[in-house]
């Protein structure tokens, strides 16, 4: 069980309804030798992260129980871990799930039924109010089932919007997304072209990407920031895209970037995966996808899209606006067969962003930066070479000084996970390239000692 702060109003409720006059009254029936007199030896002014890592000190037996030797202790027994690509590890507030798996959530089906389910209803439409604000488009669905699908729907979006067939793919995009698209577009007549990318930027190659588009491209697919870990030159993209009249998807793997790094309003759709706020990285799912879009395009949307309204007495309520997936109307009609949308899981990425706010976002964001910056430079002194000149958010691709293999075994031995191996799906960038993330849970002494084993 998690531990559930109460404020002292919420206990005084609670001793007025079991008629006890305070908290001592209520545990008068435990023999004083066996009650706490005195505060737990806790330091006080503790972050909530503080807090839990020293309890988790306690319970992996790590430390004798004296306050120093606990702060020295290390928080858990997991391995470090540099990996990012899609994947991200951040900071999960405990409110989370405490609010999550209230039963008025965690079992609620669909809401079609508005009177029973305001609840469900609002959170999906301050949802998609907080994605159009950070995305700068002007409205979003709420939500579907990861980033990957929601770059296909994206792409098939684009084929209905302009009547054209085909979809230009930057090699930049994350290569599984690009497996995904190509599943879901192969038996629908959608042909998409992969452009490559500048070796000295690590940004999509534009003249090629000029070149590729043709009068029946129906939209461009870059990632940003992308695979590299390079924020790409969104609006150079659009104006390459927008001036043979293709319409450009932009898709954003690591949410968090938004905090600190401009919205890309120059794109027509924004395929968004919203796991970095506050979604556990729970092998490999469940994630939260997203599409957002100008409101011109509404129609073509898939998923579905709450909206706000009012009832008979005038008040504010919610509703489901539009349901264009096969169950609702004929299948000729639909704009996906998507089965559902990712409810629980876009709450989380709710009460998330409402813990952070807007200011909390930035601040998120200048920290994973900051972070990435110290690694890149350890990494540096350990014989590494960036491979990229392009700017990066929280992570970034190396040259190892010997093959990832080598470097990867070395660091397991030190329980660090190093970085991914980008060899798999770009073999012309040699078996020494590697891409490594840093967040906001990676800590010094942990890239301290990834550094001292890619030295070795």
């Amino acid at each position: 069980m998690r531990y559930l702060p109460k404020s002292p109003a919420d206990r005084t409720e609670m001793l007025e309804a079991i008629g006890v006059a305070s908290i001592d009254a209520l545990f008068e029936t435990i023999p004083a030798e066996y009650r706490l007199s005195e505060d737990l030896k806790i330091p006080r002014q503790h972050s909530e992260s503080e807090i839990l890592d020293r309890f988790r000190a306690f319970a992996g037996n790590l430390a004798s129980g004296d306050a120093a030797e606990l702060a020295a202790a290390p928080a858990t027994k997991l391995f470090a871990s540099f990996l990012g690509a899609g994947a991200y590890r951040h900071y999960r507030p405990v409110v989370i799930d405490s609010l999550v798996q209230r039963g008025e959530f965690l079992t609620s089906y669909t809401p079609y039924q508005p009177e029973i389910a305001q609840g469900t209803l609002q959170a999906m439409f301050e949802f998609q109010t907080m994605i159009c604000e950070l995305t700068g488009m002007e409205i979003a669905n709420a939500s579907m089932y990861d980033g990957s699908t929601g770059a296909a729907e994206a792409v098939m979006m684009a084929v209905r919007v302009t009547g054209r067939s085909g979809a230009v793919v930057a090699k930049t995009v994350h290569p599984e997304y690009r497996e995904v698209l190509h599943t879901a577009t192969q038996h629908q007549g959608i042909p998409a072209t992969e452009v490559g990318y500048d070796k000295a930027t690590g940004r999509v190659d534009l003249a090629a990407l000029d070149a590729a588009i043709g009068e029946d491209t129906a939209c461009v697919l870059i990632q940003s920031p992308n695979f590299f870990g390079t924020i790409e030159d969104v609006a150079a993209v659009a104006a390459v895209a927008h001036a043979k009249g293709a319409l450009l998807i932009v898709s954003i793997a690591e949410a968090v970037s938004l905090g600190i790094v401009k919205a890309p309003v120059e794109a027509d759709i924004v395929s968004l995966e919203a796991q970095s706020f506050g979604v556990a990285v729970g092998y490999g799912g469940p994630y939260c996808g997203v599409i957002a879009c100008k409101e011109k395009f509404l129609r073509q949307m898939p998923g579905r899209l709450v909206g706000e309204t009012k009832d008979k007495n005038g008040k504010r309520g919610f509703v489901l606006t539009l349901s264009t997936r096969e169950q609702h109307i004929r299948r000729e009609k639909a704009t996906s067969n998507i089965c559902t949308n990712q409810a629980l899981v876009a709450l989380m990425t709710t009460i998330f962003l409402v813990v952070y706010g807007k200011q909390g976002l930035r601040e998120l964001a200048e920290q994973n930066l900051a972070k990435a910056a110290y690694l890149k430079a350890a990494l540096e002194k350990a014989g590494a070479k960036k491979m990229f000149s392009g700017p990066s958010f929280n992570e970034f691709a190396v040259s190892l000084p010997r093959s990832v293999a080598d470097v990867n075994t070395a660091l397991l031995g030190k329980q660090i996970v190093g970085g991914l191996d980008l060899a798999r799906w770009y073999p012309e960038l040699g078996e020494s390239a590697a891409l490594w993330c840093a967040t906001e849970l990676t800590t010094k002494a942990q890239m301290d000692a990834a550094e001292e084993g890619v030295s070795r």
